[in-house]
């Protein structure tokens, strides 16, 4: 993008702020009841849905546990109501990246990244509230209905430009072309502002800090800076707009719903203390799962951000195998550091002894690494890799 082409797309990210609400978020119309598809476009897409979830309710990578999601339906229907979450299926996926989604059905997505990302109900619900947002004013269906029209238009006048002698119908094609796929991008991020609009109306009126709603885009833009600063990339731009963005900049987002908070809700709970039980069990699981992602800056501001309220012997070994899978010799020191610490908040996890086994190997300990590998063994002995472990460290083996 050159110069001029960003220096539109800031201009445009702010003329979005100044022209969005001033005020606190009103609180939600009355429910209307569950909805039901009217007309030919309406009756597909909730076909077409169905038949999605179908498959859904199968895929493996749903994450069936009852007490999980009894816990993030609860916080759904304390976010939105009772009334209105009635309508909507929960499938939380082991997926580690921050997203969730809801089809025209009411069948809400919610990813393990999303869990691992939130620290509390309240930014939770600010999510999961925004994807009802887009089911309750059924945004799918529009957007649809707007991006067949646009392309019926580009097919139509495709035509009567191959029927065109001349060189300038085809130059007022592509002008005519550019002017639609904009046109259903700005659509398209404007009926994202409306879902933030309606989400964070939900809590203004609810019982959680409305305030957790901007912090939520905080934190994303502190963890793609992060992420950013270890590639060894310049800072991202979240105040820039892209041409074909989908969702309005993080920075907007954030000043947005910042302004738009209930004052009054600021001293309101935000279910951290809850949020964090209900996660302890799947934290291990879902910091596994973004270290494997290969993202070193991402996923230790995440390891970092989940420390603040104190180390525990989960964060200490993801922060372990982070550092160990980036392999450079001095991260093989830290790691090591980190799988005792660990070892010492837990003498019982036996995946930290392998790790700081590992570790040691590699960092001219043998003696040591040994020793902790047999201690893995010892507190696992039906690890998947014993046979491999065993090799490393037979159990008859005399250290010097």
């Amino acid at each position: 993008m050159n110069r001029l082409a960003r220096g539109a797309a800031g201009l445009c990210a702010l003329l979005a702020i100044a022209a969005a609400p001033k005020g606190p978020a009103a609180a939600p119309p009355p429910y209307a009841g569950v909805y039901q598809p009217q007309g030919v476009d309406e009756i597909g897409f909730w076909r077409e849905a169905d038949e999605d979830e179908r498959a859904l309710a199968n895929a493996p990578e749903v994450i069936r546990d009852e007490a999980l999601n009894a816990y993030v339906r609860g916080v759904l229907c304390d976010t939105v109501g009772k009334d209105r979450c009635g309508a909507t299926r929960v499938y939380i996926l082991r997926t580690p990246v921050f997203n969730a989604s809801m089809t025209p059905n009411g069948t809400m997505r919610v990813f393990s990244g999303l869990l691992l990302r939130v620290r509390n109900e309240a930014e939770l619900g600010a999510i999961l509230g925004h994807e009802f947002g887009h089911f309750e004013l059924r945004h799918t269906v529009t957007l649809f209905k707007a991006h067949r029209s646009g392309t019926d238009l580009l097919s139509w006048a495709a035509v009567f430009a191959s029927m065109s002698p001349g060189y300038g119908a085809r130059s007022n094609f592509n002008d005519l072309q550019w002017s639609v796929y904009g046109s259903l991008y700005r659509y398209g991020r404007d009926m994202e502002r409306e879902a933030d609009l309606l989400g964070l109306g939900y809590l203004n009126a609810g019982t959680l800090r409305p305030q957790a709603a901007a912090s939520v885009w905080r934190n994303v833009m502190a963890e793609g800076e992060a992420s950013s600063r270890a590639r060894g990339l310049s800072k991202p731009r979240y105040d820039q707009l892209a041409f074909s963005a989908s969702h309005p900049p993080s920075a907007e987002r954030a000043l947005t719903l910042a302004a738009l908070a209930d004052p009054g809700g600021e001293a309101r709970d935000d279910g951290a203390e809850r949020y964090a039980k209900a996660m302890a069990p799947w934290l291990p699981m879902f910091l596994d799962d973004q270290v494997k992602l290969n993202d070193f800056g991402a996923s230790d501001f995440l390891i970092a951000e989940l420390a603040e309220t104190g180390w525990t012997a989960p964060l200490w070994l993801a922060r372990g195998e982070l550092y160990r899978a980036r392999g450079n010799p001095r991260d093989l020191v830290n790691a090591a550091e980190f799988y005792t610490n660990a070892t010492t908040a837990d003498p019982g996890l036996a995946e930290a002894y392998r790790g700081l086994g590992l570790s040691l190997l590699k960092t001219g300990r043998p003696s040591e690494g040994r020793t902790a590998l047999r201690r893995y063994l010892t507190l696992k002995p039906d690890a998947k890799d014993a046979g491999m472990i065993a090799m490393l460290a037979p159990a008859d083996s005399r250290e010097p």
